[in-house]
């Protein structure tokens, strides 16, 4: 299995910015990507940005721009630098990694979420 601790949550004012880190455990399995999702209150959890092995990136339309993913393999870490923070930022956000083997095929774990509030 694979553990996922998130770190980085908070309150922060309209326009400012937040970084979120995911410490991803080591595993025998190989990691085939990386993705935030999040879950405001009320709303299904959404996908917010994802990363793959090979750095191929992909973001929701809500936050590209605003939002970057990032991971470094040698920490075993994943980042969300989010930037210009709105009040419909305002979520739990979760990691998530999709890993496997060829044996067992694609498995997925999340983490417990971390708090972002964004308000004056």
């Amino acid at each position: 299995q694979v553990q996922l601790v998130e770190s980085g949550g908070g309150l922060v004012q309209p326009g400012g910015s937040l970084r979120l880190s995911c410490a991803v455990s080591r595993s025998s399995f190989s990691i085939y990507s990386m993705a935030w999702y999040r879950q405001a209150p009320g709303k299904q959890r959404e996908l917010v940005a994802a990363v793959t092995s090979g750095g191929s990136t992909n973001y929701a339309d809500s936050v590209r721009g605003r939002f970057t993913i990032s991971r470094d393999n040698a920490k075993n870490m994943v980042y969300l630098q989010m930037n210009s923070l709105k009040p419909e930022d305002t979520a739990v956000y979760y990691c998530k990694a999709v890993f496997g083997s060829p044996a067992l095929g694609l498995l997925a774990s999340w983490g417990q979420g971390t708090q972002v509030t964004v308000s004056s």
